[in-house]
């Protein structure tokens, strides 16, 4: 399961652009296997209405989108061995749509399909004593996995069919931002401008905070064990999210294997980058992009960041200047976003 960094961060300035003090909702929970958390300015704003409202938002993502839930709609196309066409939500098809998007755009380093390589590699319930897949586990593993060439989607029919009666959909990767789309989205047509939505470290961020200024996001550094911010990001009409490989990995023999698995590959990455931040028109393009930007490394992901203008943020190791040396880089998308170029 990925660990999202983006920790939201109040900045006192002077300024207002409201008449008169605006109502400030602040909504936290649980939620898709971690915690959410709104901000919402307004006028007049009904805390419990808003509060009502996001709960039935979320509900109805996780009914669809939830891997926790065996009878969500997700799940139920999982454990189906059925190949034939079958009818899903519009919601589904809109984020498997998103989904093969990206996969095609990164080579294939985002993928839907990747449960059993993460099965495989004990991510998951491993063991410490667990072994080291094989070469041979790992072929077979990978056999199994591939979005394009296991999944059919008919987005006009509203129509997924699978290749073999064994494939499966993980959307641990896209479905917490398709969540926070879908909050934000009740905000608006509850006639909110200003608001905030995270889940689980991924947000988006509209109009201003509560001093009329864009809301200030922080990037966390990517030290285990550690809270500290390694720069500021200003949002406003964006979504972003962040992935790291630094908190969720195993060592065996000398050797430190990520949760970030390459469904290229079928091998955990070994590249230096540990931490990708990612902005996008919303927070589910946001959630997807990170990850794969994150299996991509920054070398490959930088090049690929210019030439789709997409604003990447990279963390990665100078490993010639210690453990805890860092190297940073940003896209040209992302200079201009924040203003930087």
């Amino acid at each position: 399961m990925r660990h999202l960094t983006a920790l939201a961060l109040t900045v006192f300035v002077s300024g207002c652009l409201f008449d008169k003090e605006p109502d400030v909702v602040r909504l936290s929970g649980e939620t898709m296997g971690t915690t959410f958390n709104i901000t919402a300015i307004g006028e007049d704003l009904d805390e419990n209405a808003l509060a009502s409202s996001v709960q039935e938002t979320l509900a109805e993502v996780n009914a669809k989108m939830s891997n926790w839930d065996p009878n969500s709609e997700v799940s139920v196309f999982s454990a189906s061995s059925s190949t034939d066409p079958v009818s899903i939500s519009a919601e589904f098809a809109h984020v498997i749509a998103a989904a093969n998007d990206v996969h095609e755009k990164s080579g294939g380093t985002f993928d839907v399909t990747l449960g059993p390589l993460i099965e495989l590699w004990g991510f998951g319930p491993r063991k410490p004593e667990d072994p080291v897949p094989s070469d041979a586990e790992i072929q077979a593993a990978l056999g199994a996995v591939g979005q394009a060439r296991l999944l059919t989607l008919d987005q006009d029919a509203g129509t997924l069919a699978k290749a073999a009666p064994k494939v499966g959909i993980n959307l641990s990767a896209i479905a917490k931002g398709y969540g926070i789309d879908a909050v934000a989205e009740t905000l608006a047509e509850a006639g909110i401008e200003d608001y905030m939505v995270e889940i689980g470290g991924d947000l988006v961020a509209k109009g201003e905070n509560d001093k009329g200024e864009s809301w200030r996001i922080g990037i966390e550094k990517p030290e285990s064990g550690a809270q500290s911010i390694q720069m500021v990001v200003p949002v406003a009409d964006l979504g972003m999210a962040t992935s790291g490989d630094y908190k969720n990995f195993f060592e065996q023999d000398g050797v430190r294997y990520s949760h970030i698995i390459d469904p290229t590959t079928g091998r955990p990455i070994t590249h230096r980058t540990t931490s990708v931040t990612v902005l996008a028109e919303n927070a589910m393009m946001a959630d997807a992009w990170a990850t794969a930007m994150l299996a991509l490394g920054q070398e490959n992901g930088l090049q690929l960041a210019e030439e789709s203008d997409l604003a990447v943020f990279f963390i990665s190791r100078d490993v010639t200047s210690g453990e805890d040396a860092y190297i940073t880089v940003q896209s040209s998308a992302f200079k201009d976003a924040l203003g930087t170029n």
